[in-house]
């Protein structure tokens, strides 16, 4: 999972969308992950390499938290997914989460039906999901879903499916993950819209 995560940060790299600064070391040693955490800077995320959902995931705004951060990450891990491995990125504080809805068919062609925002969350699971995103304005808008098609054109996407990102307090953003299927938030998006999403997938 480390090397797909690596060659995921490449591969939007050499796309051109922004990625928040990360470190994915084959080398799971304390002392190797270490220095990439001094290397990237405080405040930074201690992350499963497996899983989701904010389980094993450590904040750390010193560096001397990594010496408990580590080990607590590894262990609830394993715990939960089989897998200790870590790795580490760069904290965005107090983002917002938004997300943009895409489809993209086998002739190459790829649209997006706009963006909800999900940053009402409790333990790291939405709660509540707004379409239009309150802060996100025109140019922004067009700015999300260039990126988000980027995201999809990058890697010959075929369907439906979700690219989140990360907005922080200046407007900036960064891609986060994509989801590779229709979320259940979908039907937010079909109200808005008045389109069948389930649909156009098999359709697609």
């Amino acid at each position: 999972r480390l090397g797909a995560k690596t060659a995921a940060r490449t591969l939007m790299e050499a796309a051109g969308v922004p990625v928040v600064p990360g470190a994915a070391p084959e080398d799971q040693s304390d002392a190797t992950r270490t220095a990439a955490a001094t290397a990237l800077g405080v405040p930074l995320l201690v992350k499963p390499a497996s899983g989701g959902g904010g389980i094993g995931m450590k904040t750390v705004r010193h560096l001397d938290e990594l010496a408990t951060a580590l080990p607590q990450a590894r262990r609830e891990a394993q715990a939960a997914f089989g897998n200790p491995r870590l790795y580490l990125e760069r904290l965005v504080d107090r983002p917002r989460h938004i997300e943009v809805q895409i489809f993209a068919d086998a002739t190459g062609e790829t649209v997006h039906l706009f963006e909800r925002e999900c940053s009402a969350q409790r333990r790291n699971q939405k709660m509540v999901e707004e379409s239009p995103a309150p802060a996100v304005d025109a140019g922004l808008r067009a700015a999300l879903a260039e990126a988000a098609l980027r995201v999809a054109g990058s890697v010959g996407y075929v369907g439906a499916g979700t690219v989140e990102f990360l907005l922080d307090s200046d407007g900036g953003f960064c891609f986060l993950e994509m989801n590779t299927r229709l979320q259940v938030e979908h039907p937010v998006t079909e109200l808005v819209t008045g389109l069948d999403l389930v649909a156009l997938q098999i359709d697609v």
